[in-house]
């Protein structure tokens, strides 16, 4: 059978074979799955979507003849004709219960599932690169997407608001007027805020990946999770698991647009993601050592 290299080229139009890293070459390995991941022709599709939803946010409210008013479409929206960089959040807040995790839950997914399904996950564990080592490539992998993911949203929605609506001081939820410099890293602490709301998603993804050999049905599974958690997170009967659902706080990012800053949001999302990657990190792994791929 080939080596991953040449299947992966067949499929998403890759260059030529690559040769598999040996069992120091950890970061090696790393910048070989990143640089497959991000040349892939889906991957470049699922960006290009993503970037297209602040466009289309922006180009709707500037041909609009009337602004949206408060409280009229999705939140921050009504802000948009006041101030550019609102494009950024209002996307955000639009991408983060679908379009976010669907993407993600494609990569994630894919993680081992698709090495299963081409046949080549038995030449990169002959190789030899490790379980473990392997396992904590791919969710690196899958995390750099999340971090690629986010990031597109917040510049695509600064650089189109910028093209079409005036950009200046921004006033924050509490009222306090901050100028454009601090505007813009308040748009990147959102943007790791949800960067970080995902990775727990990514790791229920790597492990649903290491279930099955068919890509797609762990693509589908790790999306369908990300959305059944946000069902039952908006159940009040169900209160009692909120606290527990990874979607939690995924919306708590607003507290990132007061003065001051409060940090308790971020902190507890930091705790839950971690709390959901060393779980199912380690519900991977045990699945994964035991997984028989070399026959």
């Amino acid at each position: 059978m080939p080596p991953r290299e040449t299947a992966e080229a067949a499929r998403d139009g890759a260059g030529p074979p690559r040769e598999a890293a040996a069992p120091s070459a950890g970061w090696a390995l790393l910048g070989s799955e990143l640089t497959v991941l991000f040349r892939r022709r889906r991957t470049w599709a699922m960006l290009l979507a993503l970037a297209a939803i602040p466009v289309l946010i922006a180009v709707a409210v500037r041909l609009s003849s009337s602004p949206p008013g408060p409280g009229e479409g999705p939140p921050f929206l009504d802000r948009i004709t006041q101030n550019g960089l609102f494009v950024s959040v209002t996307a955000i807040v639009v991408t983060i219960p679908l379009f976010l995790p669907l993407t993600v839950g494609v990569v994630a997914g894919d993680t081992i599932a698709g090495e299963a399904g081409l046949g080549t996950l038995r030449y990169l564990l002959v190789a030899p690169a490790g379980r473990l080592r392997l396992l904590l490539v791919k969710y690196a992998g899958a995390a750099a997407f999340c971090v690629a993911a986010t990031v597109t949203v917040v510049l695509v929605g600064a650089a189109i608001g910028a093209a079409l609506f005036p950009v200046g001081p921004a006033t924050l939820l509490s009222g306090t007027t901050i100028g454009v410099g601090e505007s813009v890293v308040r748009s990147l602490l959102v943007a790791a805020y949800v960067t970080v709301s995902l990775l727990g998603l990514s790791a229920v993804g790597l492990f649903v990946s290491t279930l099955t050999d068919v890509p797609v049905g762990a693509m589908a599974t790790t999306v369908v999770l990300s959305v059944v958690a946000q069902v039952l997170g908006s159940l009040d009967q169900l209160a009692w698991l909120h606290p527990w659902l990874f979607s939690r706080y995924w919306l708590g990012f607003a507290d990132l647009l007061r003065e001051p800053v409060l940090w308790t949001s971020f902190a507890d999302n930091a705790l839950l993601q971690a709390g959901y990657v060393l779980v199912f990190g380690a519900l991977a792994y045990g699945r994964f050592v035991t997984k028989d791929v070399l026959s």
